[in-house]
């Protein structure tokens, strides 16, 4: 049956199965971020005792293995999986993160809860990617984007929820119950992709060397580069966010979690009006986007020994950093060309870069002595770097002949 003649009920089971999906991927992604002193004090008591900055800069590690793990999926399973019925490859995905969080539930040691982390983000990418494809044939034509967003919604409301939910019950029962609550998430949504999402062919004939192609074309380099760059800045921040809530402003553990969903309300805001800024101008919301996450890095650097300033100016982070997310997306698309399905992959790649990047550089640092407010201006410095490789992306294709612009 072909899935764009799916009745609207059917349609949104299978939208909502692929949704939750995309919650469980939000919440493992950035629960870590709120557990970081936690994680670090069981896994690194040693450590913890003598250096709770050098543990916590250690445990940062920890969302550097995820984003590592989702940079080297991204490609090789989108690229790889091309060919397979697509409802298929996303019953194995679901499955695949359901059991490599329920490993991190388990594992004892901090390299094997890294190794978990790795594997848990592999599939991320592709997740993404394939679901973004069946998503638009579900709901058919002049509804394809509609499909998407619906899936990002799931992401956008973990930052809202999920994220929050997970750090108040690991501060209560400890860190691993976030990522038993991870874990049936992903079975969750294993089973209801299972029942609800139709059958889907995938592109027999395509090859991975085809795929693979989308690297020789040099535009799509610049936006990996904005993506991995400039959006590291906003990783730099978020990473550190609990020391920054309890050891800068001073405020107890329990105002991490409130701190956390204003990031995520902030998020879900900026993600709404960047598609429409985006469809607008594309090309001054990103330039103007980065700008403002610099602007507003170095401000919350300065402004972060306050709670209320520190909690205002983490909701417009969450805001401005957000504008930027639909915007890289599709400005990578754009540039592109037919290589569309592992282009959605790649940008979940480059951000990844981006948290990884943004993570270490963060525990850097802290780890220097410089102070908890250290990965703001780090941050702000990784917006500016951002913006100055959009500026050259757009320079070097003014420079193109027109017919080869995007």
């Amino acid at each position: 049956m072909n899935p764009s003649t799916e009745s609207r009920g059917a349609a949104k089971w299978a939208l909502l199965s692929l949704a939750i999906g995309s919650f469980g991927i939000g919440m493992t992604e950035f629960v870590v971020m709120g557990l970081l002193p936690n994680i670090a004090d069981e896994l690194l008591p040693t450590l913890w005792a003598s250096s709770p900055e050098d543990a916590l800069s250690q445990a940062g590690w920890l969302i550097s293995l995820y984003a590592l793990g989702v940079v080297v999926g991204a490609p090789t399973i989108a690229g790889f999986v091309a060919r397979f019925p697509r409802h298929r490859v996303m019953i194995g995905l679901a499955l695949a993160l359901t059991l490599f969080n329920a490993l991190t539930v388990f594992l004892p040691t901090f390299e094997l809860v890294g190794a978990s982390r790795f594997l848990a983000g592999l599939p991320h990418g592709a997740y993404f990617g394939i679901g973004a494809l069946v998503a638009a044939d579900v709901m058919g034509p002049g509804n394809r984007a509609k499909g998407v967003a619906f899936i990002l919604t799931g992401l956008t409301v973990a930052n809202v929820v999920g994220v929050p939910l997970g750090t108040f019950l690991g501060q209560l029962w400890g860190w691993r119950a976030a990522f038993a609550v991870v874990a049936l998430v992903f079975a969750l949504a294993t089973l209801c992709i299972v029942l609800f999402v139709p059958e889907h062919p995938g592109s027999p004939g395509r090859t991975m060397r085809e795929e693979l192609g989308v690297f020789r074309i040099p535009q799509v380099w610049f936006t990996l580069g904005i993506g991995a760059i400039g959006f590291g800045g906003f990783f730099a921040v978020y990473s550190y966010i609990a020391p920054l809530v309890t050891e800068v402003a001073g405020s107890p553990e329990w105002a991490v979690p409130i701190v956390l969903v204003l990031m995520g309300v902030g998020m879900t805001a900026g993600n709404l009006v960047g598609g429409h800024l985006a469809d607008i101008d594309l090309r001054r919301t990103l330039l103007f986007g980065l700008a403002a996450m610099a602007v507003v890095f170095a401000l919350l650097a300065v402004l972060a020994f306050w709670i209320i300033t520190l909690a205002l100016l983490v909701l417009i982070v969450g805001f401005v950093s957000s504008v930027l997310s639909p915007t890289i997306q599709t400005r990578l698309m754009d540039v592109a060309g037919d290589n569309q399905s592992i282009a959605a992959a790649m940008n979940h790649s480059a951000l990844n870069i981006g948290n990884s990047l943004g993570a270490f550089l963060g525990g850097v640092v802290i780890a220097a002595g410089w102070g908890f407010t250290a990965p703001s201006w780090t941050g702000a410095a990784l917006a500016v770097a951002g913006l100055a490789i959009a500026l050259l992306s757009y320079r070097a294709e003014a420079r193109m002949p027109v017919g080869a612009r995007a």
